[in-house]
């Protein structure tokens, strides 16, 4: 019995230091401690929203106050007043929460009391009409069904007694609508949540796919860069190796060096779209750069010949970058799995797609090799967003890869049925 008196001491002496600093906030500052009571409060709604419904039931109910002025000086409609704005003060100063329950329980004592003196034309059911709502809007429908049947209730109980002047159908009908309208906040709060959630799903998709399209940037960027630079450092160990010019192993140094510097360059790029600002990112490569890619085998030692279009007006960014991306790989895989073989690049274009055809062959004593990795895999992810499709496998004596963008919807078939033809051995070219 102690224990449980001194927990009551405690609590009561805890109660009263609250109270006398939530009072104390008040005085000092009161439109700054109503906004901070009514944030705290776990309805998940704008103070705003709040304070104004808040007000607008106190001016109901002042105003059914008011026309109850020939009872004076009879406390009824004060004491309904005081019962209608009740927990604003036992939030505010005594941090009791206003519970559905217990305001579905003051606001229809507080009607009983203003009831209890009829006038015509009577304001206080709206009292009932803007509890219902804001109940239905902060209660699941087990709470706030029951409580509006009740006011609906004591409406025709005090009608039938005589207490009700006029209007008891529509004041219950404007209750149910009241009703209606927090229960329809309510969905909306929650179809709001839930937007919310599908939004940051949809952020953390947009994020990853491009942590994996920077990732497939990244990784042809040092696959070709690494592939021209090897070459590059062959050539120059044989130079010196064979007592030839050591021009030759200086000039192919100096280019791996240029490549190497070049593909750092890259990668600082590509790694900082992650947080550049659009305006200051540099113009990715495009179906225009092939010939100087080529170029760029060609110099590092590799015996390739390029074949293409003249008119690329047709052709995309999007679709430039992804052949662009493409023959890159192509020919990096040429120098990684096939030393000393030789490759064609062609590329076609027409109103309805674009074709690009990497075909190299396989020297003496090499095995067919079918790439497994990211650059097999980002190369065809690339051309299956696009819309395209991409073949890779052994012809005759060779490898071939084939890939084909679609350009025009409409007349895309016909061209994909192309890109799915077998081409002709094609002769080693120096």
């Amino acid at each position: 019995m102690r224990r449980r008196g001194r927990a009551v001491i405690e609590w009561a002496w805890g109660a009263a230091r609250r109270t006398r600093e939530r009072t104390a906030e008040f005085v000092s500052h009161p439109v700054a401690a109503i906004r901070r009571n009514v944030e705290q409060l776990p309805f998940d709604y704008p103070p705003s929203v709040i304070i104004a419904v808040d007000l607008a039931v106190l001016a109901v109910a002042i105003a059914a106050s008011v026309q109850r002025h020939n009872y004076f000086p009879t406390a009824l409609p004060i004491l309904a007043v005081i019962l209608t704005y009740a927990f604003g003060p036992l939030y505010a100063f005594l941090g009791v929460l206003p519970r559905p329950l217990m305001l579905g329980v003051f606001a229809m004592a507080a009607e009983a009391l203003f009831l209890a003196q009829p006038v015509t034309g009577d304001f206080a059911p709206f009292i009932l009409v803007a509890t219902a709502g804001e109940i239905a809007a902060i209660a699941p429908k087990r709470v706030s069904i029951p409580v509006t049947s009740a006011m609906m209730l004591e409406l025709v109980v005090f009608d039938s007694i005589g207490h009700l002047s006029e209007g008891m159908l529509v004041y219950s009908v404007g209750v149910a609508f009241g009703w209606m309208a927090g229960l329809m906040l309510q969905y909306q709060r929650r179809f709001l949540y839930q937007e919310r959630d599908y939004q940051e799903i949809r952020a953390a998709q947009a994020a990853d796919e491009e942590r994996r399209r920077i990732a497939r940037e990244v990784h042809d960027v040092i696959a070709h860069s690494l592939s021209i630079t090897l070459l590059h450092l062959t050539g120059a160990r044989h130079a010196l190796e064979t007592d030839r010019a050591v021009d030759e192993a200086v000039e192919a140094l100096t280019d791996a060096e240029r490549l190497g510097r070049q593909a750092m360059a890259d990668i600082r790029r590509t790694v900082g779209m992650l947080d550049a600002r659009p305006g200051t990112r540099a113009p990715e490569p495009s179906v225009h750069d092939l010939p100087d890619l080529i170029d760029d085998f060609v110099r590092a030692g590799l015996r390739v010949r390029y074949t293409g279009t003249d008119d690329l007006t047709a052709v995309s960014p999007a679709v430039g970058l992804a052949l662009y991306r493409i023959g890159q790989e192509s020919l990096a895989n040429v120098v990684k799995h096939a030393p000393g073989a030789s490759a064609e690049v062609r590329l076609s274009v027409d109103p309805a797609a674009a074709l690009l055809t990497v075909d190299s062959t396989l020297p003496e004593g090499r095995s067919e090799h079918r790439g497994s990795g990211m650059g097999m895999s980002g190369m065809r992810q690339r051309a299956e967003l696009l819309g395209g499709r991409m073949t890779v496998g052994p012809y005759a004596d060779g490898w071939s890869v084939r890939v084909c963008i679609p350009l025009a919807p409409g007349r895309a078939p016909s061209a994909l049925s192309i890109a799915a033809q077998p081409d002709p051995i094609v002769e080693e070219s120096t």
